[in-house]
């Protein structure tokens, strides 16, 4: 049975990476809200390349790392910490962005509701969202660095930029559209030799889409990685003397087979006192009709036995599964919260599209293989004078 564990926001995190990147540009990122993140350790440079490959899990690089030859030489000199809860984009956006933990930032999952206005929002599509930098009002490490001088780029593809989760997320500096890797790897090293001080991120999410769909245990999903090893031992090769890159991830994944799920769609007893279904299959926040959260926690808890921790709201904030929670953050949190063990998911296929429900590989929950990425760095070989 897979563990499940809280993540330990008291030592580095996903958080950790851009300010200790900013720490290695001597840009300092102050304190925000309630919490302050440990950071990691990283040489001096001038300028910065970090990219964040969506779904590179450690377990899965470690596992398939014959495919990833210059990422594999990486692993020995490298870090692994937790992304956070739940392990899943739009949080750990969140969470890379502002160097904050997901209590912190509230970008508190896939779906949440929106307190006062009886829905639900995802904050992967912020469709008919908030106003972003009021839903995530603290400043993000891109615009901290912007305000000490160093120039910064961001570079993903052109429906990234000005939508909801980027201005919540990852707002500050410029951005650079490009469809392919290869042509996100030849922006980045022009934009790093454009001047002598700079942070450039990049962002990769083909090698997540094919791991939704085939699974991440897949021939797809292992021709992905190879393909993406290639460019990024390009982009490496390819830095200035004075430049370091930094590799990470926003959570990892698991092949959740179809009959290994229940549909609250068509199951009307875990339906009942539900008025919204939020998070995602491996992560559920259960938004409870008045008055039945009890009932609820006591149908879910018998109905899904040892296959999923099932908890209040207030459990989850005492045992820490976001980290500090800000005040305005609190109603965000489901009634109850479910995290699933094993290969185990919950759908509903009343508010799910028929391609989401067809998905192999999920993530969301607090199994180690779900939130464990890989923070692997190449420093700079000259922290003086741009070479």
């Amino acid at each position: 049975m897979a563990d499940l564990r809280a993540p330990s926001y008291e030592a580095p995190t996903l958080a950790s990476v851009l300010p200790s990147v900013a720490a290695s540009l001597e840009v300092a990122v102050a304190p925000q809200g309630l919490a302050t993140v440990p950071r990691l350790a990283l040489p001096p440079a001038r300028r910065a390349v970090v990219v964040l490959v969506d779904g590179l899990g450690d377990d899965l690089l470690r596992r398939r790392g014959g495919h990833a030859p210059f990422l594999r030489s990486l692993l020995p000199h490298g870090h692994s910490v937790p992304s956070g809860f739940p392990s899943t984009t739009a949080t750990s956006m969140g969470t890379f962005g502002t160097g904050l933990p997901p209590g912190s930032h509230g970008l508190l999952g896939y779906q949440v509701l929106v307190p006062g206005e009886d829905r639900l929002l995802n904050e992967l599509s912020w469709e008919d969202g908030p106003v972003p930098e009021a839903w995530q009002p603290h400043r993000t490490v891109f615009e901290l660095a912007e305000r000490a001088g160093v120039p910064v780029t961001r570079i993903g593809p052109g429906f990234f930029d000005g939508s909801g989760l980027t201005r919540a997320a990852l707002r500050g500096g410029r951005f650079a559209a490009g469809d392919r890797l290869d042509a996100r790897v030849d922006i980045a090293l022009s934009c790093v030799r454009a001047t002598d001080r700079a942070l450039v991120y990049l962002y990769w999410g083909e090698l997540d889409k094919v791991g939704h769909v085939h699974g991440p245990d897949g021939l797809e999903w292992g021709e992905e990685l190879e393909s993406l090893d290639r460019e990024l031992g390009r982009l490496a090769a390819g830095l200035p003397a004075d430049a370091s890159l930094t590799i990470t991830a926003d959570h990892g994944m698991i092949s959740c087979p179809h009959d290994e799920r229940l549909d609250v769609g068509t199951d009307p007893v875990l339906a009942a006192g539900v008025r919204h279904v939020g998070g995602e299959p491996r992560a559920l926040q259960l938004y409870c009709e008045p008055g039945a959260r009890d009932e609820v926690l006591a149908t879910w808890t018998d109905r899904l036995g040892e296959r999923a921790l099932v908890r209040t709201r207030e459990e989850v904030l005492a045992e820490g599964w976001f980290g500090p929670v800000e005040d305005r953050n609190l109603a965000r949190v489901g009634d109850v919260v479910v995290a699933m063990r094993d290969h185990f998911a919950v759908v509903d296929s009343r508010s799910q599209r028929p391609e989401l429900l067809a998905l192999l590989g999920l993530h969301g929950s607090l199994t180690p293989a779900e939130t464990t990425v890989p923070v692997l760095h190449v420093p700079a070989r000259s922290a003086g004078a741009p070479g």
